[in-house]
């Protein structure tokens, strides 16, 4: 299986792809340039829509629209393009990251400091009415975060501990957190993932310049290599759900790769699982 260019594009720092089957396309963002992408493979239409502030995340809505993990909160982009606060909790140097939709419909959003210092990151759940639970109050970078085909285990990765930790789901909190994967050192940093139908886990190593597959129990099954040295997140999209799409960047490089922050894509690279929209 070889990487392909879906998206040609100059995103300073690529991250959180989504597939909505509502629309048939791709959504992803650039946090730093504050820009939300979507792209429709079938015809190739893009768009690019600019956020006021760095967006971490950005996923579908039930109701339309978009939920977005902006840097001082939660806000919804109604279907008509409208623009609300559903959560906002500015902290100075701090900024919203990864973020993902549970089974239950419910946004689990990261946050982190601008200096990635330890202690400064969360992870909170935020209900459809708003509603925020902190899951995680003492994390560094909030990156991936997917849960099992069945629901019961969360996955979860902040990043400069090189590691990919499991939670058993014990109803709307994770609980039982351990270490299920640990990154060698000089593989890169594990940042975003997805998990299969088979449920495994597709994790993409930031300056490891890869994708790699874990077993459920841990174990490397597959790694596929890719042009780009920061991979920063994957999904499964198309029709099928069946070709792995891969965000990149180039922040922080002197020299980026040609290909830096564009969207790549891996052909029938394995059977993805729908998304789960924002019941909010």
């Amino acid at each position: 299986m070889r990487a392909e260019v879906a998206v040609r594009a100059a995103a300073t720092l690529g991250e959180g792809p989504t597939w909505d089957p509502a629309t048939d396309r791709l959504i992803w963002v650039d946090i730093l340039g504050s820009r939300i992408h979507t792209y429709q493979p079938g015809g190739g239409r893009r768009t690019v829509m600019a956020t006021e502030q760095h967006v971490g995340a950005a996923k579908p809505r039930a109701a339309g629209g978009l939920v977005v993990n902006l840097r001082d909160g939660i806000a919804r982009y109604d279907a008509d393009g409208a623009f609300s606060w559903l959560v906002r909790d500015p902290v100075p140097g701090r900024r919203g990251n990864d973020a993902a939709v549970a089974p239950d419909g419910s946004l689990w959003a990261g946050t982190m400091r601008d200096d990635e210092a330890a202690g400064g990151g969360t992870l909170t759940r935020i209900a459809p009415d708003g509603e925020t639970r902190v899951l995680f109050p003492s994390v560094a970078v909030s990156n991936g975060l997917a849960w099992s085909p069945d629901g019961t285990h969360l996955y979860y990765i902040d990043s400069p501990t090189r590691r990919i930790d499991v939670c058993r789901m014990d109803g709307q909190r994770p609980s039982e957190r351990r270490p299920l994967v640990e990154i060698e050192p000089g593989a890169g940093f594990p940042d975003g993932l997805t998990v299969d139908a088979e449920g495994c886990l597709w994790v993409a190593l930031w300056d490891g310049g890869q994708i790699r597959r874990y077993t459920p129990h841990g174990r490397l099954d597959r790694t596929l290599r890719l042009p780009v040295p920061r991979p920063t997140a994957c999904c499964f999209g198309g029709p099928s759900l069946r070709d792995l799409y891969v965000t990149t960047a180039g922040a922080g490089s002197p020299h980026p790769h040609p290909l830096a922050g564009s969207l790549l894509v891996v052909p029938d690279a394995g059977q993805g699982m729908p998304a789960v929209p924002f019941a909010g």
